[in-house]
């Protein structure tokens, strides 16, 4: 199973495998341990008496201090924390307690904290069972100590509550049974509950690195089939399972898709798309209970699990399903998560033999959040997916038609006029000449309309660096095709302008010149672009025939009036811009866009 499944299961105790963030904990805890030592000797320069009648402890918490200071050296000098470093710097810390508990008035002292510091990093590092075997190798060290105490060095001398032991008074009574059973069993729940809660927060922490390493695994250019390859390879690497099915319907058209992932065992883990019909709506998509759904063989039976939506129990969830399913499919046990988006489709993940170690309604409740998040990222992609095709057809299809009554209408003209002059060719050969040059530019004028079509179509990839350049190579292409003399004009020398107004200003600069060519009769063009601290502005001049009206109007005014160049006043309200036409009928025509700065405009497509 995927390891950092491992780490959602109560029962998998597993250490963080990040060895930066194992060398993070382990620089806290030695931190903490260095401070413990510290105040402990305050403590007790303040308060002799807490040492009871056993000054060594003094030497005892200086050789803690000095454990501490030690271990803190290492770990800013080691790359990395080893396993077998840690495991030996947390005997250590069972230890020491233990000990010093002997010579400071016994284990219910105030650094009983020692005992305490132990449980918490246990629980910092590991889990449940680590924490709990922590509190329980610190009982079982309490109580050799109590027997040694009470047994081994029974007769020797002192009375109680002291024995002198090396000529150091210990006092026993803390050791006694009576009042050790209730250390113990402090000791003991402390473990449990701290494990608890850390094992509690690893999972959850398990659980959104889980989500959000899927989440980033959804994506727009890898296509549907690609994000559901990624998605599923990783819920079936986080189940453990053999195998994963997803089967979908559009509801609209009752057409039934299936896709399938294999896992392990060195087969293919490739998503693939299988053959469907509308049968399989009903092996796949009926009659399950409940939002997600578990069953496993148990010989004769089969032990089912249903949650509805909210993570509640389905009460008496029905195994018929899975009968019917097991005669299509093979299987000892099945997960299913049931999906709709939009109201378009609906489906369920199908999960084949997965692998749990823990609490099966947690593990349910947890896919089912997943997928409560996942769910709505992949129907974003297939959405985008649809309009990105739909979007392609519309342009294929104006393609098509600007082909259809532009070239191909041309090119149809041309072949009966040359059928005409090669028939006048033998009677009046005077003719064929002036008829030539008038086919000449008829076709000229179709090459322009053909290359400004595909210019339409090619993709713009320009921003503040290329924008310049790409608007000269612009101006001089339309000078050079069309004989009008034409000129970029600019005092800008680093242009710092979002790529979204670049692609669009770049897209008005190409068809203003179509439209001066197609409409204006001009002889020059002028393309000017200037820059302030508040605004861009773009100025396109002709000394064509101009607009059919006369004077400067605002965008808003040539909306009134439903007047001007259509496309070029779209593409100014996607940059937030203002576009302003002076027409003088005859003299020519002035186009002026500006943009505000300060970047309010996005740079999203």
């Amino acid at each position: 199973m995927h390891a950092d499944a491992k780490h959602r299961f109560p029962g998998g105790s597993q250490a963080a495998t990040d060895p930066s963030e194992i060398r993070r904990t382990e620089r806290w805890l030695a931190t903490a341990r260095v401070f413990l030592a510290i105040s402990a000797l305050a403590a007790i320069y303040m308060d002799p008496t807490q040492l009871g009648q056993a000054p060594v402890a003094y030497g005892l918490l200086g050789l803690y201090l000095i454990h501490g200071v030690l271990v803190m050296t290492l770990l800013r000098r080691r790359q990395q924390s080893t396993p077998a470093f840690r495991i030996l710097v947390h005997t250590a810390d069972i230890v020491w307690p233990a000990f010093i508990s002997v010579f400071a008035e016994g284990p219910r002292s105030p650094f009983f904290l020692f005992f305490f510091f132990v449980l918490a990093a246990s629980a910092y590092r590991w889990g449940l069972w680590e924490t709990l075997g922590t509190a329980a190798a610190e009982v079982v060290l309490l109580w050799i100590e109590s027997f040694v105490l009470l047994h081994v060095w029974a007769t020797r001398g002192g009375s109680l509550p002291w024995r002198v032991l090396s000529g150091l008074q210990i006092n026993v009574t803390e050791f006694e049974p009576k009042r050790l059973f209730m250390l113990s069993v402090y000791l003991l729940v402390m473990g449990l509950l701290l494990g608890y809660l850390a094992q509690q927060q690893k999972r959850l922490r398990a659980e959104k690195a889980a989500v959000t390493r899927i989440l980033a695994k959804v994506r727009v250019e890898a296509g549907l089939t690609g994000t559901l390859q990624q998605i599923s390879r990783e819920v079936a690497n986080l189940c453990g399972a053999v195998r994963l099915l997803v089967a979908s319907q559009e509801i609209h058209s009752q057409r039934v898709f299936l896709g399938e992932l294999r896992n392990g065992d060195g087969a293919s883990s490739d998503f693939v798309w299988l053959d469907s019909s509308p049968r399989d709506a009903q092996s796949y998509l009926e009659d399950f209970p409940g939002e997600v759904y578990y069953g496993a063989n148990e010989g004769k039976r089969w032990s089912v699990i249903a949650l509805d939506r909210e993570g509640n129990p389905v009460p008496s969830p029905s195994s018929e399903p899975l009968a019917r399913l097991k005669e299509r499919q093979s299987f000892r046990s099945l997960i299913t998560i049931s999906f709709t988006f939009g109201g378009e489709w609906r489906g369920r993940v199908l999960v084949f033999d997965p692998s749990w170690h823990g609490e099966i309604q947690e593990e349910l409740r947890f896919l089912l959040d997943l997928f409560h998040q996942v769910g709505p990222a992949v129907y974003n992609v297939y959405l985008l997916h649809r309009l990105r095709r739909r979007a392609g057809a519309a342009e294929r299809a104006r393609f098509a038609r600007e082909l259809h009554d532009g070239a191909v209408q041309s090119l149809i003209a041309v072949e009966m006029q040359v059928d005409v002059l090669r028939r006048q060719a033998e009677t009046a050969p005077a003719v064929v000449g002036g008829e030539l040059g008038r086919i000449q530019g008829l076709l000229r004028e179709e090459v322009l309309k053909l290359r400004e079509l595909m210019q339409q179509m090619k993709s713009i990839d320009v921003d503040s660096r290329k924008f310049l350049s790409v608007v000269t190579d612009t101006v001089e292409r339309f000078e050079r095709e069309t004989g009008i003399s034409a000129r970029f004009v600019t005092d800008i020398e680093k242009l710092e302008m979002p790529g979204k107004v670049c692609r669009e200003m770049l897209r008005i600069v190409q068809e203003g010149l179509v439209n001066v060519r197609k409409h204006s009769q001009a002889r020059h063009a002028l393309v000017r672009l200037s820059s302030s601290p508040s605004q861009w502005s773009l100025t396109l001049e002709d000394d064509g025939k101009g607009f059919p009206f006369s004077g400067r109007l605002t965008q808003e005014e040539l909306d009134q009036m439903s007047k001007g160049p259509m496309i070029i006043k779209e593409r100014v309200r996607l940059i937030d811009g203002a576009l302003t036409v002076e027409s003088n009928p005859g003299l020519g025509t002035r186009l002026e866009v500006k943009v505000p700065r300060g970047g309010e405009v996005s740079d999203e497509l």
